[in-house]
């Protein structure tokens, strides 16, 4: 790996660490090292600008879920999200089958613009970034000289220390061991083994964790990294010890869940309603751990990128010609092209299945599985619905079937450039087929179904991050900072740790006490039971984190990753595809390193 380049990149407006810092650049002249470092240059902002360039390139990494490599890796492998291919005549999103290989898991090692060759990259450069930054600032660095104290220093090291192990973190859980720099990157290195990983990332946060601040009750997200963020990671790690180095640390997960839950690491607490967490001024959600922030004209960040997830002509349903829109991945359907509901009956690829079906899996009476509608500050009567928006200026996390807004009466249509003629009120269907009914559907046996087949209106589409504002409220987007780590994952957490000591009860209550946020007056048609089973468990992560770039690890966990069906892909009951393949750039680049089994070079 190379050395991070010496362009200082500065923070204006910036004056202690546990302080609001400002995210805006400016570019300082070039300086070397010695220059930089030598007490007659060194100042309070260049430290602090030295320590915002790896936090600033995490935020890159983790602003536009799921957009990005650890998180597509995440979701377009898995039974929650697909990008497919569109349209027979443009074939949008084949694009020589990039997706396609992600999603059938086949997974070739030399195949670039992969989610596991991003990742893997993605993982180097911020292991690298980091680990400079540490290394200048334990041995070259005279803080006190600077004006900053003890505590700073603490604060930043730790900080760079937690964005390695959370970097070395992404990639135990893709690729198993990876190789490991205990000091400043310079010279190659062969993979550490699992465990040597593991224990390294452990070590690294437990090292960090004390010298870190706590997060105050309401404080605002300014993307400081605190205690509660490296006590959540740790939480990560035990959880899924046993896919990573086949040992049981339920007991230590356990642990550190009730520590952050009784607020032994800062102050944190579950929202009340779920656009505390995802809407306009999330900056200050209680249940937000880590978060990136974003602001409008300044850092922004376009968490859920939804102009790739939605239909070409959703700018006119939103009411803001400001949004642009390239119609690419949707969430898994439930249907067959005949009607036919995956979860419960055969359809024409297979089933029924258990896992998928995330739309149908929403109770009806859910308030997040109305259409996203956006009011602004005061709720118009004209929406029949208006009383769902109280005062979050929005309702509904979905787009589904017929989009009509309901307050200006303004549809989303088809252009004419792809499956439908122009001007045509086109559903979003929770369906992925041919169903045009003269193109596919006039000779017996019809169109097609299946992630090669989609056509422009195929699949439910998913609006839970970045909500989109009118164009007359334009200025308020981008303004919701990025969910990282948020409570309710905690308490998941825990309440799987109990159903696997066999607690259910506990589980389930933990579960429901999250479950009643998202019905009227809390009333939950279906709360999970005092007995479910691993299935419904799930269904529960499933629904609750859809899109935030998790799903993987949980199916791994549950070993069902490679072991379950769902709609149009079969089990591929091989293991090693529970881990990716190193990429063929990354093993041409360190002979030192050795293939996963099961992949070629």
């Amino acid at each position: 790996m190379k050395k991070i380049l010496n362009t200082i990149m500065t923070v204006i407006a910036c004056s202690v660490l546990f302080q609001n810092c400002s995210l805006e650049p400016e570019v300082s002249s070039f300086l070397t090292p010695e220059q930089y470092y030598d007490s007659r240059y060194i100042t309070k902002d260049k430290i602090l600008a030295r320590y915002s360039a790896p936090i600033r390139y995490w935020s890159d990494q983790y602003g536009t879920v799921p957009y990005v490599s650890y998180s597509t890796l995440s979701a377009w492998t898995t039974d929650e999200m697909v990008m497919p291919t569109r349209s027979v005549a443009t074939q949008d999103w084949y694009d020589g089958g990039v997706y396609m290989c992600q999603w059938d898991h086949s997974f070739p090692a030399e195949r670039e613009g992969t989610s596991w060759h991003n990742s893997w990259f993605s993982m180097e450069r911020g292991v690298s970034e980091a680990w400079t930054v540490l290394s200048e600032f334990e041995n070259e660095v005279d803080f006190e000289a600077a004006g900053l104290t003890e505590a700073d220093r603490a604060s930043m090291i730790g900080q760079m220390q937690v964005l390695i192990a959370n970097n070395y973190l992404e990639g135990l859980n893709a690729f198993g061991g990876v190789p490991l720099y205990k000091e400043k990157p310079e010279v190659l290195v062969p993979r550490s083994t699992d465990k040597e990983t593991f224990d390294y990332i452990e070590e690294l946060l437990r090292k960090a964790l004390p010298g870190l601040p706590q997060r105050k009750e309401n404080e605002s997200n300014t993307g400081t990294i605190t205690q509660g963020v490296a006590a959540s990671l740790l939480a990560r790690l035990y959880f899924n010890a046993k896919p990573y180095i086949k040992e049981d640390r339920t007991e230590q997960c356990i642990a550190i869940c009730d520590s952050i839950l009784q607020g032994k690491f800062g102050y944190y607490e579950l929202a009340p309603d779920y656009r505390d967490i995802f809407g306009f001024d999330n900056e200050k959600c209680n249940e937000l751990v880590w978060a990136v922030p974003s602001e409008h004209g300044k850092r922004e960040f376009e968490a859920g990128v939804a102009k790739y997830g939605t239909h070409y002509g959703t700018s006119s349903y939103l009411d803001n010609l400001n949004f642009s829109s390239w119609n690419g991945y949707c969430i898994t359907p439930s249907l067959d092209k005949d009607g036919k509901n995956y979860r419960y009956e055969t359809g024409k690829l297979g089933g029924p299945f258990k896992l998928g079906c995330p739309y149908d899996k929403f109770e009806d009476t859910d308030v997040r599985k109305h259409n996203y509608v956006y009011h602004g500050a005061i709720p118009n009567t004209t929406d029949p619905n208006h009383e769902l928006v109280g005062n979050k200026n929005y309702y509904g996390m979905f787009l589904a079937g017929i989009l009509t807004n309901p307050i200006t009466g303004k549809s989303c249509t088809s252009d004419g450039s792809r499956d439908y003629a122009p001007r045509a009120i086109i559903p979003m269907e929770d369906k992925i087929a041919q169903l045009h009914p003269t193109k596919y559907n006039s000779t017996p046996g019809g169109g097609k179904e299946g992630a090669l087949y989609a056509e422009e209106n195929s699949g439910v589409r998913l609006m839970k991050y970045q909500p989109v504002p009118n164009l007359a409220d334009n200025a308020k987007r981008f303004n919701p900072d990025v969910p990282v780590i948020r409570l309710t994952e905690i308490q998941y957490t825990l309440a799987e740790c109990y159903f696997n000591k066999g607690n259910k009860t506990e589980a389930a209550r933990l579960i429901n006490d999250i479950r009643k946020r998202y019905f009227t007056g809390s009333s939950d048609p279906n709360p999970v039971p005092d007995e479910f089973d691993k299935y419904r468990l799930a269904d529960e992560w499933l629904i609750e984190f859809i899109g935030e770039g998790r799903r993987r690890t949980d199916l791994v966990r549950w070993d069902m990753y490679t072991t379950e069906s769902w709609w149009d892909h079969q089990a591929d009951n091989d293991p090693d595809r529970n881990r990716m393949p190193i990429p063929k750039k990354a093993l041409q680049a360190n002979p030192l390193i050795k293939q996963n089994p099961g992949y070629g070079y």
